[in-house]
């Protein structure tokens, strides 16, 4: 018998409060597959990190944190099993006590792989592709209750629907992923790059590292900072430059007391886990109050995308914190904002006004608009699907596929009706 979830009724950032029925949380596959099959909607919940609605169910959502952990290793077929709950900060401790490692992570190891991988999260570096490209196969609860096993082995026409599908298909319960022996890393970072030099060297900039972060107010000042991970064992030398085109390295400083989150930026190498996320698993991530928007547009775009934005700069800073430049290589997958395309990521973090964020972003999507922009899944964006579905070349395959897992739309929400499924009379009124 599932059990009611003792967890708090929003979201992580406190943007949203959850119109679901119930929040549950089963404790065995079992508990789980019952809960979808008696139930008319039903979603999968995760570590709460998204910004959108995207999580929500006027009927009943599911907790995943309480089934049964799953973390098998198999080094010799270099891949790893996880259930479904089990977030990347846990999964990187015992890869790397295996001498071993994923290819990326995102900025916080404190996100769900299930959830995570569901709506192509992602980190950074032009031969990078989003966290989901790792996924080989999946276990999953369909609408009648089912547990079924898929894999881009088995199922290799429809695989790519499959994995990144917003929870639109049914609930995975366990995840295998392609992982490889471990590395180090290094965290170096420059301040003082101007837009001009930015612009000028944008490619080598992004190659620069093996994963590259640029961070900007969206001003004409200089970029705040960049920050540029480095595997040991690609570099030519273990010393950074004294330049990168103009900005400076800002060199060891003491950690800041207010913003003793982050991890590692000395220079020193480190496993791979605790250098690639931006932030450390043992505290408490990123800002805390505030909410998060990213577009994704092809690489050629980059650099007339950026002076769109900054000439919003005058609407944009008042409610920024900060705006991050992330490149991430294309991909396969049919929902991912970087299928087809090396894309560039402009994240957004904004401060916790939700009135003024929400007035903002029709105003910097149509700024965005001739770059065609995809919008992260999980994060707050403004445009609907007459607009987002034209963005996906696969798009019509993926309502098919839904159509076949969901026929009855047990995983429906309102979400996936004004972004992603075509709207259909049978939804009832919720989330």
């Amino acid at each position: 018998m599932t059990v009611p979830s003792t967890g708090p009724q929003q979201n992580w950032a406190g943007n949203l409060r959850y119109g679901a029925r119930e929040i549950v949380r089963p404790r065995s596959i079992a508990e789980a597959q019952a809960a979808v099959s008696r139930e008319t909607r039903v979603r999968p919940l995760g570590t709460r990190h998204s910004f959108s609605t995207i999580a929500d169910s006027p009927g009943v959502l599911l907790e995943l944190d309480g089934l049964p952990t799953v973390l098998d290793i198999d080094a010799d077929r270099m891949r790893v099993s996880v259930s479904a709950g089990t977030t990347y900060g846990l999964l990187g401790v015992e890869l790397e006590r295996c001498g071993l490692a994923l290819r990326n992570t995102g900025s916080l190891p404190h996100i769900s792989v299930a959830g995570a991988c569901a709506v192509a999260t992602h980190g950074s570096g032009d031969t990078n592709g989003n966290l989901a490209t790792a996924v080989i196969g999946v276990q999953l609860i369909t609408a009648d209750g089912s547990l079924v096993e898929l894999s881009r082995e088995s199922d290799p026409r429809d695989f790519d629907g499959i994995v990144v599908s917003l929870s639109a298909l049914g609930v995975f319960t366990r995840l295998d992923l392609s992982i490889e022996p471990t590395f180090e890393v290094r965290q170096d970072v420059y301040e003082g790059l101007s837009w001009e030099r930015l612009e000028q060297n944008f490619d080598a900039i992004t190659s620069f590292g093996y994963s590259v972060s640029l961070f900007t107010k969206w001003t004409d000042q200089p970029l705040s900072r960049i920050l540029v991970k480095s595997r040991r064992d690609q570099l030519g030398s273990e010393c950074p430059p004294e330049e990168l085109f103009g900005a400076r390295p800002i060199g060891a400083r003491p950690p800041n007391s207010k913003r003793n989150n982050l991890t590692n930026r000395d220079g020193s190498f480190g496993p791979w886990n605790e250098r690639l996320p931006h932030f450390r698993s043992d505290a408490n991530p990123s800002h805390g109050n505030e909410l998060q928007s990213e577009y994704f547009i092809a690489r050629e775009h980059a650099t007339a995308a950026f002076a769109a934005l900054r000439s919003m700069a005058g609407r944009i800073h008042p409610l920024l914190i900060i705006g991050e430049i992330r490149t991430v290589a294309a991909d396969s997958l049919w929902l991912s904002p970087s299928y087809g395309m090396d894309a560039v990521a402009l994240h957004f973090t904004w401060t916790g006004d939700s009135t003024a964020v929400t007035a903002l972003l029709p105003e910097l999507e149509e700024a965005l608009a001739d770059f065609s922009p995809r919008p992260h899944w999980g994060k707050l964006f403004a445009r609907g699907i007459e607009d987002i579905a034209p963005l996906y070349e696969r798009h019509a395959d993926f309502v098919r596929l839904a159509e076949r897992f969901d026929p009855r739309l047990k995983f429906h929400n309102r979400f996936l009706e004004r972004n992603v499924l075509p709207r259909d009379k049978r939804f009832l009124d919720g989330p």
